[in-house]
């Protein structure tokens, strides 16, 4: 119990940093203009994932994690999700563009809630795209197995699949080849 209460009271200089430049922005955010406002909070996201970015894998190239101006600046984290700032100017929204329209994944005045849904979002992403991996592995396996069932089970490589496809091609361009003559030849009787 009391281990836990020292781990509850322990400082962290990091978030005070942040939370000093949350103060900071807040403050001026009456005199600075309202997208520079909106830039330096999705900038203090941004440094909030700084960890998480650097245990991304480097050939996940979907992955953007920057920050683009604009009419309204928005921290892009691949080509579907970004985080923007609501009307309100101090509330993170995670959005998500799917073929059903645009869903907030999340949304919070507090930038560790977001940062906490980005990183799980992050996870997510990076399962799918291992799960996919497996599956094209396992895809290959099958369509060995099924082409060719000597090949798989001695786990030497034939020609057997590629002499099928080309046989299967050959047939199609002969009946092909076939019908075009009938159909020259054909008496008319009309």
């Amino acid at each position: 119990m009391e281990e836990q209460e020292h781990k509850e009271k322990k400082r962290s200089l990091d978030r005070a940093i942040r939370e000093v430049r949350i103060a900071d922005v807040e403050q001026s955010s009456v005199v600075v203009e309202l997208g520079d406002t909106e830039r330096a909070r999705l900038e203090i996201l941004h440094e909030a994932l700084e960890d998480v970015a650097k245990e991304l894998p480097e050939d996940m190239e979907m992955l953007t994690f920057q920050i683009v101006a604009g009419r309204k600046p928005r921290f892009w984290i691949d080509i579907t999700s970004f985080v923007e700032m609501a009307r309100d100017k101090r509330t993170y929204r995670f959005l998500k563009d799917t073929r059903l329209g645009r869903v907030v994944l999340a949304e919070s005045q507090d930038v560790d809630d977001v940062a906490d849904a980005v990183t799980h979002y992050l996870a997510e992403r990076i399962i799918e795209r291992e799960k996919a991996i497996e599956s094209d592995y396992l895809l290959s396996k099958m369509a060995d197995r099924a082409i060719n069932p000597e090949r798989a089970a001695s786990g030497k490589r034939t020609k057997g699949g590629s002499n099928a496809i080309w046989w299967f091609l050959c047939g199609i361009l002969a009946g092909a080849i076939g019908l075009v003559l009938y159909a020259w030849f054909l008496p008319t009787h009309f």
